[in-house]
């Protein structure tokens, strides 16, 4: 690597965006990581290889913000993250360079982005208020439903003890591993609470044969 530091691409092209050549074409890079994948798609494994690989020094050249970040939150998280460690973030579309070491455009931008962030995270709960009083007027709100009844919970927990994958066990399921989890948490205290109430029980029993 050069004392300048490396100059790392990043594309992302969806489905329906075969041509990954165009969001670089004609910008000098020394290496380039590529995934396909939906904006909304959290797992991206390039995304993670080039941030594990970009060193202090190195610029990522990105084509525009809505190619690296699932959302404006996402977005202003990997900037600061890879700036606070010497990495410049550059983005054709949008003609900005963000480097650690701001400019004011750069330090405005980043605040506006923060700005709409919140703006859209406090309109998003607004409506959800909005729309559960509405819902309750109607008698029609009955709180959020469990994803599964208890005995596909049985079932999911059974099979995990098994030794079943979870990740693929929550695509069948229907359900995020988060959900997953929380079943199987919720199953290991049911589990504790009536061994220990077992235990009472003969406690008390042993006290009265007495």
């Amino acid at each position: 690597m050069s004392s300048k530091g490396q100059r790392i691409g990043y594309v992302r092209v969806s489905s329906y965006d075969q041509n990954p050549d165009r969001q670089l074409e004609h910008l000098d890079v020394d290496r380039v990581f590529t995934d396909k994948a939906s904006g909304k798609d959290a797992e991206r494994p390039q995304l993670k290889a080039l941030l594990s690989y970009a060193r202090e020094g190195d610029t990522i050249v990105i084509h525009g913000m809505d190619r690296l970040a699932r959302n404006v939150d996402d977005l202003r998280r990997i900037v600061l993250s890879e700036t606070r460690r010497g990495v410049r973030m550059q983005f054709i579309k949008e003609n900005l360079i963000f480097t650690g070491d701001e400019s004011p455009m750069a330090n405005l931008m980043l605040s506006v982005l923060g700005a709409v962030a919140q703006f859209e995270r406090d309109l998003i709960r607004e409506r959800q208020r909005e729309g559960i009083a509405l819902a309750k007027q109607r008698g029609a709100y009955t709180g959020r439903k469990k994803a599964l009844i208890p005995e596909r919970v049985e079932e999911l927990c059974a099979r995990v003890g098994n030794g079943e994958r979870k990740a693929a066990l929550a695509r069948e399921f229907g359900i995020s591993r988060e959900t997953l989890y929380q079943y199987l948490r919720q199953n290991a205290r049911r589990k504790v609470t009536a061994r220990l109430n077992g235990k009472g029980d003969k406690y008390r029993s042993r006290k009265s044969d007495n």
